[in-house]
């Protein structure tokens, strides 16, 4: 039997989490399946990626033992749509950084900033 769980989760604090959470999901699709905290602030979130996978993330915390900056951050996540999924982050307000382009190793793909500084690159490749 084989176990689908994502066993690799990216982990990001943002200073404004819940936006983040909004963002994430209207720009590129993400499905946000826990939210832990109240008022402002995030103690914990989930978001799935639907073909498989995800991020978690929070609120800056004063207890931050792994020091993750707030705003910073680079994701990779494969995609089968990324000329639909370039149109829709760009029509959300992500920040291109790289414009969407075949890659000499097979990839289609682009790179965009969320508007608190995560960068995010989407493409085709899957790994070997």
């Amino acid at each position: 039997m084989t176990d689908n769980r994502a066993m690799v989760w990216p982990c990001l604090t943002y200073p404004d989490a819940r936006a983040a959470i909004a963002f994430l999901e209207d720009a590129f699709g993400f499905t946000a399946t826990a939210v832990h905290g109240s008022g402002d602030t995030v103690d914990h979130a989930e978001l799935r990626w639907p073909p498989g996978g995800g991020v978690m993330l929070g609120s800056p915390r004063p207890d931050n033992v792994h020091d993750i900056p707030a705003g910073q951050g680079l994701v990779y996540v494969v995609t089968d749509e990324p000329d639909a999924l370039f149109a829709r982050a760009t029509a959300a307000g992500a920040t291109v950084i790289r414009e969407l382009r075949d890659e000499d190793y097979g990839s289609r793909g682009f790179s965009v900033r969320d508007p608190q500084g995560v960068i995010w690159s989407f493409g085709t490749y899957a790994g070997e």
